[in-house]
């Protein structure tokens, strides 16, 4: 049994919430998020709660409910309070700044890496070695933090690159002379 499926969205004040065929689209104060559901699973609102229940106990059918009901909760997140990721930047001569719309990162190549800005994310640069990405899609917040953080993983040996913060980089010892 799903636990999580099985709980319904909390619909808060000041969110709409629209249902077309398999088509949600939740509007809110920060903005609109709309996605295909899954055709077999049944999601009802009533009483400022959205609920998902699943035609059967399939394999399938049991993974999706859960799947389907945190993506709702997710979008529902999203218009109200927004999500954000946080990176840091560790190396010598390693920085990421502005320059207009664009992230630009020296991360010890030969040239800067420039990251064009995507509709409906936000990257902000409080110090020259941090780095915030914010916006209401959960999946692309994650996605360009991602990217951002692929341009030079954290390595282990000296734990130089870029890395979420909060993230354990495990350290590695350095070949020894005998």
């Amino acid at each position: 049994m799903s636990r999580i499926g099985l709980k319904p969205v909390e619909i808060p004040a000041g969110v709409e919430v629209k249902l077309e065929g398999n088509k949600m689209t939740v509007k809110g104060p920060k903005g609109e998020l709309s996605r295909e559901l899954h055709k077999e699973m049944t999601v009802t609102i009533e009483d400022n709660q959205v609920t998902v229940s699943r035609p059967s106990d399939h394999k399938e059918h049991r993974s999706l409910h859960g799947t389907t009901r945190t993506l709702i909760g997710n979008m529902v997140e999203g218009v109200t309070k927004g999500f954000e990721k946080s990176l840091e930047i560790n190396g010598v001569g390693y920085r990421a700044q502005k320059q207009g719309d664009k992230l630009v990162v020296n991360a010890g190549y030969s040239h800067p890496v420039e990251i064009d800005p995507i509709a409906g994310i936000e990257i902000d640069v409080p110090k020259n070695t941090q780095l915030t990405v914010k916006g209401i899609d959960k999946e692309l917040v994650g996605a360009v933090a991602a990217n951002i953080r692929a341009i030079r993983p954290p390595e282990p040996y000296k734990g130089k690159g870029i890395r979420y913060v909060g993230e354990y980089v495990r350290r590695k010892e350095g070949k020894t002379a005998k």
